[in-house]
């Protein structure tokens, strides 16, 4: 996938390997990214990853984290 860059304004988007930094795009994408970025986060991630790194974040903004603990929750 190609990354916006508003998503990723610290850094290269191209330069993202999504694998390598797993927690920071999704948490990324979760916090910030608009649905088709949130399907292909679903499409790319295995769930239980997904639960870990919201259960994890330090950077996902409060909001952000209870929605997703609760749309994961029966993942």
């Amino acid at each position: 996938m190609k990354f916006r860059q508003v998503l990723f304004w610290d850094v290269n988007p191209r330069k993202i390997d999504a694998k390598k930094n797993a927690q920071y795009v999704i948490e990324r994408i979760l916090d910030f990214g608009n649905d088709k970025e949130v399907k292909w986060l679903y499409d790319f991630y295995d769930k239980p990853l997904l639960k870990k790194v919201v259960a994890k974040s330090r950077s996902l903004r409060p909001r952000t984290k209870n929605l997703w603990t609760l749309l994961l929750k029966n993942k």
